[in-house]
């Protein structure tokens, strides 16, 4: 996968619902998914301020408080559909630039603008709800996991504004290596290990990919016997 961050990383657009609109085709429910940018954003450790999150249960929470997405792979995704991927047409709240997302190693620590602190946390699984979100292409979910351009999850330690501009520095990376791209595309039980092994006083993994670790590691370990 062809990477080439900028100098500079930043923030290049904020971004919150619009409208809510029907998970699904069927569905009664609602989700907030359709999302536009705006001038600035308040981030809190649950989540952007004015957004909506109606799917608790799979989306946001203190380990899904942010979704941050690459500019350069929205512009990878726009060309191979032939269409604008805006700011916010995956559903995210932070678009960058420059900043490798997919090779984001879980728990490494970022710090936007003057105020913000976040942790990268867990990478976006695409749902149903996204799938129809993108017109009910056929295939759209998986065709998104094949091509692993996931963005991720961001865990907020430290809130604030947050505005387009804003510069993004890595201030730590954890010595385990997994990156979001890696976790996703693999599930090897290796990793799963590495990161549960990694957990101090200091960082704990996020609670959803906590279970899926031990998923992954009971499946390998009764895989042997």
């Amino acid at each position: 996968m062809d990477r080439h961050p900028t100098d500079h990383p930043a923030i290049v657009a904020v971004c919150r619902t619009r409208a809510l609109q029907p998970r699904t085709a069927s569905s009664r429910h609602l989700s907030g998914i359709d999302k536009g940018g705006v001038d600035a954003v308040v981030v809190t450790p649950t989540g952007v301020e004015g957004d909506e999150v109606r799917d608790v249960e799979h989306h946001g929470g203190i380990d899904k408080a942010v979704y941050a997405y690459a500019d350069e792979d929205a512009a990878w995704w726009a060309a191979e559909l032939g269409e604008d991927i805006w700011p916010g047409r995956f559903g995210e709240n932070l678009r960058t630039r420059g900043v490798d997302l997919v090779g984001a190693v879980i728990g490494e620590r970022w710090r936007i603008g003057a105020d913000v602190l976040v942790e990268v946390s867990e990478p976006r699984v695409p749902c149903a709800t996204f799938q129809h979100h993108m017109g009910d292409r056929p295939g759209w979910v998986k065709r998104f996991a094949d091509v692993g351009r996931t963005g991720t999850y961001l865990r907020v330690l430290a809130g604030g504004p947050v505005a387009p501009g804003d510069a993004v520095e890595v201030l730590s990376r954890p010595a385990h290596g997994v990156t979001i791209g890696r976790w996703f595309t693999a599930n090897d039980p290796a990793d799963a290990k590495a990161l549960l092994d990694a957990e101090s006083d200091d960082w704990q993994v996020p609670a959803a990919l906590r279970g899926y670790l031990v998923h992954v590691l009971s499946r390998a370990g009764a895989g042997t016997t």
